[in-house]
């Protein structure tokens, strides 16, 4: 696991125990939607908003801002280039594109391919020579 990696487990497991601790404190009034980072109960408003709903972009971005600076990460440093990362490796890992591109809730897996997959030009080398040598080719550099 890669330094970024393990920077982004800390993240999630910071967020996963914050999250736990209002599930438990807010009971009922938690609305479960399954998110990563849910809107928390911190101010309980009447807006038709409850904890548990999706957060706005301030709020995840002043959370984002406090969290990069707590783990000592460049101020550039976004968290769409985790996701990035996370696509990219994961590919390159050899997971099943299909899989990949839901998980990213990707329109496609072509899409997924198109925007990552030139990231695999050693995957493909070997790909393409191996299949040359099957067919008496030889290899393909």
């Amino acid at each position: 696991m890669g330094k970024d990696d393990q920077a982004l487990m800390k993240v999630l497991k910071i967020q996963w125990e914050r999250q736990q601790a209002w599930k438990s404190q807010l009971g009922s009034r938690w609305n479960e939607q399954g998110l990563v980072f849910a809107r928390d109960g911190y101010m309980l408003r009447n807006d038709g908003l409850r904890p548990g709903d999706p957060q706005d972009a301030g709020q995840v971005s002043a959370r984002w801002r406090t969290v990069r600076t707590r783990l000592d990460l460049p101020k550039d440093f976004r968290v769409h280039d985790w996701r990035h990362s996370k696509v990219t490796n994961d590919l390159e890992a050899g997971e099943n594109p299909v899989e990949v591109s839901a998980n990213v809730r990707h329109a496609s897996p072509g899409y997924t391919m198109k925007q990552y997959g030139k990231r695999r030009v050693e995957g493909a080398l070997r790909l393409a020579s191996g299949t040359a040598q099957r067919i008496g080719l030889g290899n393909v550099t």
